[in-house]
């Protein structure tokens, strides 16, 4: 009988994780997921970016399993392109956490990612995207974000810090979650969602037990998917916090940390 992998899932966040600077996933980080693979497990990208701006990474990693984005808001199906499950953020609720989020911190800029496979990002004037790799169009008011269903807001202040903004965004209570997810992103997505239950949705959908994951990330967002995995592994570049709710701490994103870990585990 063949040997059980040592995990079953390998959960992995993209930008400052699996991801180097450059957006692209280097050839020892591939041959470890592959090594992982060959092992029996599953590999499960897990990712604050919406759909539309993962599909062509996807594309080129010829990943066709499911997909955990948009903060977990999406479960994508990268082989058949369909979307499995999508939770949308209330347009009016949206609307009146940023006037809590300013009533604490004063006027913020904002953006929303659409839902759907081929939402947009919109922007408002004054917002500048902390990933120019990913599209984005601009428009002439804030008004214009709510023109169509959105998974999610994009919040930044010219001056707090992101932990200061992240701090004062929760004075929105129940209205949203709350993430860090970057630098200069502190996003609200519909409330009780986060990466850990979308880690949760995607395991149950792939017959998993979440606790039978190992879980790479490097940031704030990443903490309930490291509650729900069964082994989280921080960045060496990844945020205080996360680092201090790991299992363990590996080399950065540009050292190919990823793939330190699963030759480990899985060599």
């Amino acid at each position: 009988m063949p040997i059980p992998p040592a995990y079953a899932l390998v959960a992995t966040d993209l930008d400052g994780t699996l991801l180097r600077r450059d957006d692209t996933v280097s050839p020892r980080s591939r041959a470890a997921l592959a090594l992982a693979a060959a092992a029996g497990a599953l590999h499960l990208v897990v990712t604050g970016r919406p759909v539309p701006g993962i599909r062509n990474l996807l594309a080129d990693l010829d990943y066709r399993g499911l997909a955990v984005c948009g903060q977990g808001t999406q479960l994508y199906d990268a082989g058949t392109g369909r979307m499995v499950y999508a939770a949308t953020l209330d347009r009016d609720l949206a609307d009146t956490a940023l006037g809590k989020i300013e009533a604490q911190v004063g006027p913020v800029f904002a953006a929303v990612d659409q839902d759907g496979p081929h939402g947009r990002t919109l922007i408002e004037p004054g917002y500048l995207m902390p990933h120019p790799a990913l599209p984005a169009q601009r428009t002439g008011h804030r008004d214009e974000l709510w023109a169509a269903p959105i998974v999610k807001v994009l919040v930044r202040h010219p001056e707090l810090t992101d932990d200061a903004l992240a701090a004062a965004a929760r004075a929105v209570g129940d209205l949203a979650t709350v993430t860090l997810s970057g630098p200069r992103t502190v996003e609200l997505q519909p409330y009780g969602i986060d990466k850990g239950t979308g880690l949760a949705l995607a395991a149950e959908a792939l017959g998993v037990d979440p606790a039978a994951t190992i879980a790479f990330g490097d940031m704030p967002n990443d903490l309930p998917m490291f509650r729900r995995s069964g082994y989280g592994v921080a960045m060496a570049n990844a945020h205080p916090d996360l680092r201090a709710a790991a299992d363990e701490v590996t080399a950065s994103n540009g050292d190919d940390g990823v793939a330190v870990v699963l030759e480990r585990v899985f060599g």
